[in-house]
């Protein structure tokens, strides 16, 4: 039997329709009746009903019998990869210092597919119409954290990448030609910094550096938004990019410290 094969007889379609209820619930859906649960994901309203009186029962979500919601019991769904990643933890002592220095956002991502996640930020004025978080993500061909991870990829990953991926118009400036996105990918990983100007939302620009483990593997993106009152790119790189890379630095040395005690410790 191939291991496609094997993988398809082990997929338990229940729980994917069961997860597919969870995230219909986000930031612009608080709430949603029945009908809106079953629109969204595509289930008979018979199935979103199980689910959702499921999901009740087992305290993820709450309803006033009209309207459900999810209950903060869903993070638990998470923290086990959070706690499980030092990063976080390890970058937001530096993540508070940076912001605190240039008076801008800074935020960690890592590379979940074909998007980027946000697992820790710390924020100054908001500058974006969509409200960011831990759990925010975004598709990564658009973003300076995610082009820094897609430029960390092995070269037969990106090439499937690139085919596979479509590249949507978010804003006039996006990068929607695969042979472009492929030449700006080459560039960063030449220079080791990605700056996006307005291709996520307009007058946005971001700018974001690796982060490397104590073997030099790519773990994580860590980035500063400004927008784009404050300067031209070219400004913003000169202004930014130095404190950003000393506080990536200092991530980056506080994870080789925490791969070494927990080397012995073992």
């Amino acid at each position: 039997m191939s291991e496609l094969a094997d993988r398809t007889l082990g997929f338990v379609q229940s729980l994917e329709r069961g997860l597919a209820v969870i995230r219909a619930f986000d930031a612009e859906h608080p709430q949603m009746t029945l009908s809106d649960v079953a629109r969204s994901t595509g289930l008979t309203r018979a199935a979103a009903r199980r689910f959702l009186i499921t999901l009740v029962e087992l305290g993820y979500m709450r309803t006033d019998g009209r309207l459900f919601a999810l209950r903060p019991r869903v993070l638990e769904l998470g923290y086990a990869y959070l706690s499980s990643l030092s990063l976080p933890e390890v970058a937001l002592p530096h993540m508070e210092k940076l912001v605190a220095q240039v008076s801008e956002s800074c935020s960690i991502s890592v590379l979940d597919g074909d998007e980027v996640v946000y697992v820790a930020r710390v924020p100054t004025h908001r500058i974006m119409t969509v409200a960011i978080s831990v759990g925010t993500r975004f598709p990564a061909y658009a973003t300076s954290m995610g082009r820094v991870l897609l430029a960390a990829q092995p070269a037969d990953w990106l090439d499937a990448y690139l085919e596979r991926i479509e590249l949507r118009p978010i804003t006039p400036r996006t990068i929607v030609d695969p042979d472009k996105l492929r030449t700006a990918l080459t560039r960063i990983a030449a220079r080791g910094y990605a700056l996006v100007d307005q291709e996520l939302e307009e007058g946005l620009r971001s700018l974001a550096v690796p982060l490397h483990d104590a073997g030099g593997a790519v773990v994580g993106a860590m980035n500063v938004s400004a927008h784009s009152s404050r300067g031209s790119s070219e400004a913003i790189r000169k202004e930014l990019l130095p404190p950003l890379l000393e506080a990536a630095g200092r991530v980056e040395e506080d994870l080789r410290g925490t791969a070494g005690r927990q080397a012995v410790s073992r």
